[in-house]
C-alpha cells in the first residue's frame, strides 16, 4: 500500500498561482502551474508565479508537470519554471501545449520535454496510472485528471461546468466522470470559485443574447476588449456579427496569431469573410477586438484611453465593450476603466457579475460532480477561504463526514496512509515569486520597498567631487531631487543640505585623510541627512551619495 501526500504550492486563500502537488511514495505529481495578476499592492509587479524550490529539490522524483487547460492562472508559471529547470516534463492536449509555447523562448523550447496528451488515455508512470478527462470550461481541451494508486485514485478537477449546449471541443464526458466514481475515489480536489453561487452557473455563462443586443443597440464603431484564452467569448462574439453586417478588426500580432491557430486548430469556427483589416479600422460598422498578453487585465484598453496607441482614437461615438464579467480582485480596476472611457465621451459597456458568469463551477455543478465522483475525501481548492469554506459546506450538505472534508493553506500537507488520513503537522515552506516585466526571477521585497519609499517620499541624489591627492573638495556637494519637495520654494532647505553634507564629508575626511573610506562617508551623509529631513519636513526620501575623485 501506498503512502500519499498532497499539498498546494499555491492556488488556495486566492484567485490565480494554481499549483498542486501529489507525492505518492517517491512519485511527485504536479497539476498546474499558474500565475496571478498583481492587484497594484506590489508597485511595478506584472504578475507572480509560486515558489517552486520543492520541485528543484525534488525534480528528479517529479513525474511531470500536468496541465488542465490554457489558462494563465493556470499555465502561467511554466515559462517561468522551464527558464530553471529545462528538461522537467510539462503534459497538456495539444491546445493547451501550444499556447504554452507561445510563450517560451527559441532556446527554452529547444530544451523542454512536452508530451501531449489525449483525453481517456491512459499515462503510466510505474504502479500508478493518469487518466484525463474531458471537461467543460472556456477554452477547448480542457481536461481534469484521475491519478490511479493502489489506495484508490486522486481526482483534480481543474476548472469546469456543466453545460450540455456546449458540445465537440467542449463537452464533459460524463460516463467517464461516473465510472472513475464507481471504482472508488479516495481524494477528490475540486475548484471553489462560485461555491458560494446558487444554482447551476448553466445557462449563466452564456452571452450570445447580450453580444446581440449590444450589437443592434449601438450603430457605430464597438471595441471590444477580450482575455484571449476564452475561446468560447470569441466564438459567440464572432457568431453574433456574422449575423450583421459588419466586420471584426483583430489588433494586436498575439491575438491575430492565437485565433488564426484556432481557426486552423477546429477549436474556433469563424467566416473568414466577417474578419477585416486595418482599412476597416475607422468604419462605423466595425468591431475592434483588443486583449492584453501576459499583462495585467486592461492593459491594452488603458494605453487606448491614455491616447498611446498609433492606431486606435477613442471618438465620442466608440462603444467600449468589456466582454468579461467582473471577478474578486478586479472591481475596482473595471470601475476606473469604466469611468476614464465616460470621460472621453464614449458609451461604456461591461457583463454583470450578478447576471452573467465566467465557466466555472457554481453550488449545484459542486453537488452534481461530488455526487458523480462520491470521493471519500473532499479537499476544497482553487480560490479564496470563504469559496473554499463554502465548498466544503456543500459536501457536508451532501452528508459528507466532517472529519473528511480538507480545509487547508498552502504549503499545508495533507497525508494518507493505507487509504487512511492521518495527522501531520508537516508544512512545505511556500512564498511568491514577484515577476517584473521581462526580468528572470524574484524582484524581491527589498526591491518593492525602495519602490514604496520612492513613491511615497521621493529621492534625494548628493554629488561631490575630491582631489585625487589633497583628498579636498574641489565641487559639491551638488543636491538633485525627484518626487521630494518643490525646488523652486525650497531653496533655503537645499542650502543647509548641501551645508550639512560638507560637514559630514569633511568630518570624515579629516579623521583619515591617508585612506578616504568612502562607504563610511555615503552611510554617514545618508544617517545625518535622514534625521535632518525627518525634522524639516517629515519626510524620509531615499538618499543616494556620490563621491568620485579627480
Amino acid at each position: 500500500m501506498s503512502k500519499i501526500k498532497i499539498f498546494a504550492l499555491g492556488g488556495l486563500n486566492e484567485n490565480g498561482k494554481n499549483m498542486y502537488v501529489v507525492n505518492v511514495d517517491k512519485d511527485i505529481f504536479v497539476f498546474d502551474a499558474g500565475l496571478k495578476y498583481d492587484n497594484d499592492i506590489n508597485l511595478g509587479v506584472d504578475y507572480i508565479i509560486p515558489n517552486f524550490d520543492y520541485l528543484i529539490k525534488n525534480k528528479k522524483n517529479v513525474k511531470g508537470i500536468f496541465l488542465t487547460h490554457g489558462h494563465e492562472g493556470n499555465m502561467g508559471a511554466v515559462p517561468d519554471i522551464l527558464d530553471v529547470i529545462p528538461d522537467i516534463p510539462i503534459y497538456g492536449t495539444k491546445l493547451t501545449l501550444e499556447i504554452v509555447k507561445n510563450d517560451i523562448s527559441k532556446e527554452t523550447l529547444e530544451k523542454a520535454k512536452f508530451k501531449e496528451i489525449r483525453p481517456h488515455s491512459k499515462i503510466e508512470f510505474g504502479k500508478n496510472t493518469l487518466f484525463p478527462i474531458s471537461v467543460t470550461h472556456s477554452i477547448p481541451d480542457a481536461v481534469c485528471y484521475v491519478l490511479y494508486t493502489e489506495n484508490g485514485a486522486i481526482v483534480y478537477t481543474g476548472d469546469f461546468v456543466f453545460d450540455p449546449t456546449m458540445q465537440g471541443v467542449y463537452k464533459t464526458d460524463i460516463g467517464k466522470l461516473a465510472y472513475v466514481g464507481k471504482q472508488g475515489v479516495l481524494c477528490l480536489l475540486c475548484e471553489s470559485f462560485y461555491a458560494d453561487r446558487e444554482g447551476h452557473t448553466s445557462p449563466n455563462n452564456r452571452t450570445n443574447k447580450f453580444i446581440r443586443d449590444v450589437l443592434r443597440k449601438y450603430d457605430n464603431r464597438i471595441i471590444c476588449t477580450i482575455f484571449p484564452g476564452h475561446f468560447q467569448r470569441i466564438q459567440e462574439i464572432f457568431d453574433e456579427v456574422s449575423n450583421t453586417h459588419r466586420k471584426v478588426v483583430i489588433m494586436g500580432k498575439a491575438l491575430q496569431n492565437t485565433i488564426n491557430n484556432a481557426i486552423e486548430g477546429g477549436y474556433l469556427s469563424v467566416n473568414k469573410e466577417v474578419i477585416g483589416s486595418l482599412t476597416d479600422l475607422e468604419a462605423k460598422d466595425t468591431v475592434i477586438m483588443i486583449s492584453d498578453e501576459k499583462e495585467k487585465p486592461f492593459a491594452n484598453l488603458e494605453r487606448i484611453i491614455k491616447g498611446f496607441d498609433k492606431f486606435i482614437k477613442i471618438k465620442d461615438t466608440d462603444t467600449i465593450f468589456i466582454t468579461e464579467a467582473s471577478y474578486p480582485g478586479i472591481e475596482k480596476r473595471t470601475a476606473l476603466i469604466m469611468d476614464d472611457i465616460a470621460m472621453l465621451g464614449a458609451n461604456a459597456i461591461s457583463l454583470s457579475n450578478k447576471k452573467h458568469l465566467l465557466h466555472h463551477a457554481s453550488r449545484e455543478d459542486l453537488m452534481l460532480m461530488l455526487n458523480l465522483m462520491n470521493p471519500k475525501y473532499y479537499f476544497p481548492v482553487k480560490g479564496e477561504y470563504r469559496q473554499q469554506y463554502a465548498n466544503a459546506d456543500i459536501a457536508y450538505e451532501l452528508g459528507m463526514p466532517k472529519e473528511n472534508i480538507i480545509l487547508k493553506l498552502n504549503g499545508d500537507v495533507v497525508e494518507f496512509d493505507n487509504g487512511k488520513m492521518v495527522d501531520t503537522t508537516e508544512h512545505i515552506e511556500v512564498d511568491e515569486i514577484l515577476i517584473d516585466g521581462k526580468s528572470q526571477g524574484d524582484i524581491g521585497n527589498l526591491v518593492l520597498k525602495d519602490r514604496e519609499m520612492l513613491g511615497e517620499n521621493g529621492i534625494v541624489i548628493i554629488s561631490c567631487t575630491l582631489d585625487k591627492n589633497t583628498k579636498e573638495i574641489v565641487g559639491g556637494p551638488e543636491i538633485l531631487t525627484r518626487g521630494f519637495v518643490y525646488v523652486k520654494e525650497s531653496q533655503d532647505l537645499l542650502e543647509e543640505t548641501k551645508q550639512v553634507s560638507r560637514e559630514v564629508i569633511e568630518q570624515d575626511i579629516e579623521i583619515n585623510s591617508k585612506r578616504v573610506d568612502y562607504s563610511k562617508i555615503k552611510n554617514d551623509v545618508r544617517e545625518v541627512l535622514g534625521k535632518f529631513f525627518y525634522k524639516e519636513t517629515e519626510s524620509k526620501p531615499m538618499i543616494i551619495t556620490v563621491i568620485q575623485e579627480v
